[in-house]
């Protein structure tokens, strides 16, 4: 088995047809299985497009993204599906969390893909809501929780198939500073427990900590 979880190969993005917007030109890394890496880079530059790419939301103009090394961009739409579900946890800076469900009902939803057995998919709902400390919270819907508790559901929610994989896309963007401390506190906890995790910030201090640190400006990778 490789030590790379992730590869991409000659990764490229162009949006529009009169007008093109090139998005990624030609990005190559490689992620080892188990670490904590960081996409840094201005705005607008690529960070979000290639994270979206490499969990298979979106298709490359060109070019291909290896995951435990299947090439996911040849694969069919349905078999795509199952990659995701299997191998990859989404987070996102809109928590994206279901308003009319509690938090525990949140991560059950997600269960229900992999087809759990329900007392296994209860148990193990609990057991998430825990790891994040909010099982307290079970009972509480998206509108009585804080921002910080409503980012480790949503953090709960991306382990709800104990994926290898998890990508962060600016999840603590919309926090304060002791709710983004909380939050990755949990994230690097998390961390220990051999996941993979890509990570997208804007921080300096959350790139500082990470394993490998990959710089995206005007859609290629800084230092490549």
């Amino acid at each position: 088995m490789s030590d790379y979880i992730i590869q991409t190969q000659d990764l490229e993005k162009t949006y529009g047809n009169k007008v093109k917007t090139h998005a990624l030109k030609g990005v190559n890394i490689k992620i080892p299985r188990g670490s904590f890496s960081c996409i840094i880079g201005p705005s607008g530059h690529g960070k979000s497009t290639l994270l979206q790419l490499i969990g298979g939301l979106d298709k490359p103009t060109r070019g291909c993204v290896f995951i435990e090394g299947v090439d996911i961009t040849s694969l069919s739409d349905s078999r795509l599906s199952e990659i995701r579900g299997e191998k990859v946890g989404f987070v996102f800076q809109s928590f994206n969390l279901l308003e009319n469900l509690t938090a525990l009902e949140n991560i059950q939803t997600a269960m229900m893909f992999a087809k759990s057995k329900q007392k296994f998919t209860n148990n193990r709902a609990f057991e998430l809501l825990d790891m994040v400390g909010l099982s307290d919270k079970a009972n509480s819907k998206p509108s009585e929780l804080s921002g910080g508790q409503l980012q480790r559901v949503a953090i709960a929610r991306s382990l709800a198939n104990d994926p290898p994989i998890l990508l962060m896309d600016e999840p603590t963007g919309n926090l304060d500073s002791q709710s983004e401390q909380d939050v990755m506190n949990h994230i690097f906890n998390i961390h220990k427990t051999e996941k993979t995790i890509i990570f997208v910030t804007h921080s300096n201090d959350i790139a500082k900590r990470a394993e490998l640190l990959f710089e995206i400006r005007d859609g290629r990778l800084v230092g490549e």
